[in-house]
């Protein structure tokens, strides 16, 4: 079996696989073949999210995702590559920071029943690895969007009845956000927890039309009014 690794240029490696994951045959190629193969890993177990990277051009974790012959193996897009199939996502949690992904007050004398806990359970499951930054593209070409995952994260606070503020993280994520996001679906289809940050997205754009946002491209067409005329509140 072949499988072609791209490390600046594309290097081609000849393995004995059955069955393997893309992270056994990597650590089997470092071990074997060539020890100056740069990758992260963790968990090993589809939890900790540092194994992302692109196969055949789809975002995978390398923990998961069993090898087939002639699989082309390349880091995550959009992020800097520190060595091989490393990239450097410092910029892309720093969004989390940027966007008030986090309650803004103190919430320990604040009790939530199961189902309020359910709400945002799923958005609470994101691990962070990455790959929605990689196959979004509007991080492709604005690199100050703030990004699937942080507004995943934004929604998930919006969303707990613990939030005291939640207008404040609405009113963060005006510019470069949620306005900004095509819909294009490309972060869900490759979210490892299944989760769909166009649907969050959807839903704190419908939470900001609450608090009298709304979509600037409208102005842009020159929607300012009913069809009487009448402005629209």
């Amino acid at each position: 079996m072949k499988i072609n690794i791209k490390r600046g240029e594309v290097l081609c490696y000849e393995i004995q696989a059955k069955n393997q994951t893309l992270l056994e045959v990597l650590n089997e190629i470092k071990t074997t073949q060539d020890s100056s193969l740069a990758y992260s890993s963790g968990c090993r177990s589809g939890v900790c999210g540092s194994c992302a990277m692109r196969v055949n051009g789809r975002e995978i974790l390398a923990c998961s995702y069993h090898v087939q012959d002639g699989d082309l193996v390349e880091p995550l897009n959009n992020a800097p590559v520190i060595r091989d199939l490393v990239v450097d996502m410092d910029k892309a949690y720093g969004f989390n920071a940027k966007a008030k992904a986090y309650l803004s007050a103190d919430i320990d004398n604040i009790l939530i029943t199961h189902e309020e806990q359910k709400i945002n359970e799923l958005q609470s499951d994101c691990i962070l690895c990455g790959s929605c930054y990689s196959a979004c593209p509007v991080y492709a070409v604005n690199s100050e969007f703030l990004g699937p995952f942080a507004l995943t994260r934004v929604w998930r606070y919006v969303s707990d009845k613990r939030e005291q503020n939640p207008k404040e993280k609405i009113d963060n994520i005006q510019t470069n956000g949620v306005w900004d996001c095509t819909l294009c679906n490309a972060c869900t289809l490759v979210c490892p927890q299944g989760i769909s940050s166009k649907a969050d997205i959807e839903k704190l754009r419908a939470r900001s039309a609450l608090v009298g946002y709304m979509d600037p491209n409208f102005a842009s067409f020159g929607f300012s009014g009913g069809f009487d005329g009448s402005p629209i509140f």
